[in-house]
């Protein structure tokens, strides 16, 4: 070895030590400025009433109350639906779910069903392909209910990852329903026909948490939509769960969901992740009415699947720590809908090109003094015809022909009736006697609605759903 030789080399060295050095401080910069994850946990048919920091005493609900001591509830959240597969068409596109064809469908109704020829359309822009397209690992574990062709499925729609039933798991085959054993389904094959149902809250939380310990490395977003406490009158529960609550299988059902939250966020802390994520927890829509059915929406009136408050009104926890105030509580009105341009402004992603009716409502999610809803108006549609409009505290329940089902828990279908939300969330006084000013603004904002969505038939600011066929595809599990 010459001395230039040795000194060329030190030269190196001490340039690739400065250079690994520089490495070390961008990687470590990069990592303190990587977009938050985001974990959005659904539930099926869950009540307003039913955890215990909204207020239940029937269900011991830890975790969740936890959470929400530790983040922001809201008090004024709401579904766009009181029925799911409307519901996550607004999740997943921002937009009331007349204006993407997923209000009321044919031949299916007001939810999709097996082999349906509809589904959400290809062409919409979803939450999952606004953060993918950021660089974001996507992931939906459990139900979809958007479409079961293979044209529909999450796959196609920006998850990379897709773990689930493609619909609500009472959707099996029996007298009348020519359907397929519940497919559970992976990517887009099925892995197993019929799963024991008891065992699906245990399932889809083990392979979110597997996830995320294989994504913890890049900024991901995970959609767990869970079957519970779901659509059947004696809902579903592990075996662990049985007979542990005070309220039945539904109220196993629940506290199974609340220890489900509590080993996501274990494993979030043990992975270092849980300072860089934000969850949002809520429901689907309210608990609906079935004989023998535990489930709670109050102090709200009505149940799921109507326009009564009970209905669409949901609980909502958001937690991130050290940028959710925790301990707080928002009494504004915000939407599920406001979820996509939301995720998408923290994310620094584009929000879709053509109309979508949900807000970004960082102001509210983070507590900011003064902060008010970005809503001078919400719609309460039922199927694809418009039932209620509510603005400020005010919500007048429009006169219309009598519905198929009934979607306001007794109330007369041909009256206007106008409630105070703030003063009687229960919708037992009417004031439109006593307030016929409010009821002529509240008509005029309804006008608004039908001129655009319309009411019964789809509005010029409408746009399809998804349609295809199963022609030459199998119709049930192979033999």
């Amino acid at each position: 070895m010459t001395p230039n030789f040795l000194q060329t080399r030190s030269l190196a060295l001490l340039a690739l030590l400065v250079l690994g050095k520089v490495c070390s401080l961008a990687h470590a910069s990069s990592s303190s400025h990587r977009p938050p994850n985001f974990i959005i946990i659904l539930c099926d048919n869950l009540g307003y009433g039913d955890l215990g920091c909204y207020g239940s005493k029937l269900h011991r609900t830890p975790h969740l109350d936890r959470l929400a001591a530790g983040g922001r509830r809201f008090t004024h959240f709401y579904a766009a639906s009181g029925v799911c597969t409307p519901s996550r068409a607004a999740l997943m596109t921002g937009c009331y779910p007349v204006r993407v064809g997923l209000g009321w469908t044919e031949p299916d109704g007001w939810v999709l069903r097996p082999r349906s020829p509809n589904g959400l359309h290809p062409q919409e822009v979803t939450l999952a392909e606004v953060l993918h397209e950021v660089g974001y690992a996507t992931a939906l574990i459990g139900k979809w209910h958007l479409g079961d062709h293979p044209k529909f499925l999450p796959t196609k729609q920006g998850f990379d990852y897709y773990f689930g039933i493609p619909y609500s798991e009472d959707m099996t085959p029996g007298p009348g329903k020519n359907w397929p054993p519940l497919p559970l389904m992976e990517n887009e094959q099925v892995v197993q026909w019929g799963p024991d149902r008891r065992f699906l809250t245990q399932r889809y939380t083990q392979q979110a948490i597997d996830w995320i310990e294989r994504h913890r490395h890049r900024p991901f977003f995970l959609l767990l939509a869970h079957a519970a406490p779901g659509s059947v009158a004696q809902p579903f529960a592990h075996p662990d769960f049985q007979g542990r609550s005070a309220n039945g299988p539904y109220g196993d059902a629940v506290e199974e969901l609340d220890h489900s939250t509590g080993q996501i966020v274990q494993a979030l802390q043990k992975l270092g992740l849980l300072q860089h994520t934000l969850i949002l927890w809520t429901s689907d829509n309210g608990t609906p009415w079935r004989k023998g059915h535990r489930g709670s929406n109050a102090p709200l009136s009505g149940w799921g699947y109507t326009t009564m408050e009970g209905g669409m009104r949901v609980p909502l926890i958001a937690f991130w720590p050290g940028r959710v105030p925790e301990g707080t509580v928002c009494h504004q009105l915000c939407t599920m809908m406001d979820f996509l341009p939301t995720l998408a402004a923290l994310a620094g992603a584009r929000l879709p090109q053509h109309p979508i009716d949900g807000h970004d409502i960082r102001p509210l999610l983070f507590g900011k003094p003064r902060a008010r809803t970005p809503y001078q108006a919400f719609f309460y549609y039922h199927t694809n015809r418009l039932y209620a409009v509510r603005s400020g505290p005010w919500k007048l329940h429009l006169s219309v022909p009598q519905a198929r089902r009934n979607t306001r828990a007794g109330r007369p279908m041909d009256q206007l009736l106008l409630y105070h939300l703030h003063q009687d969330p229960g919708e037992k006084h009417n004031l439109a006697d006593q307030h016929p000013e409010v009821v002529r603004r509240l008509l005029k904002l309804a006008q608004q609605a039908r001129a655009k969505l319309g009411d019964g038939a789809p509005g010029p600011q409408c746009r399809p759903v998804g349609r295809a066929s199963w022609e030459g595809l199998p119709l049930g599990p192979e033999p």
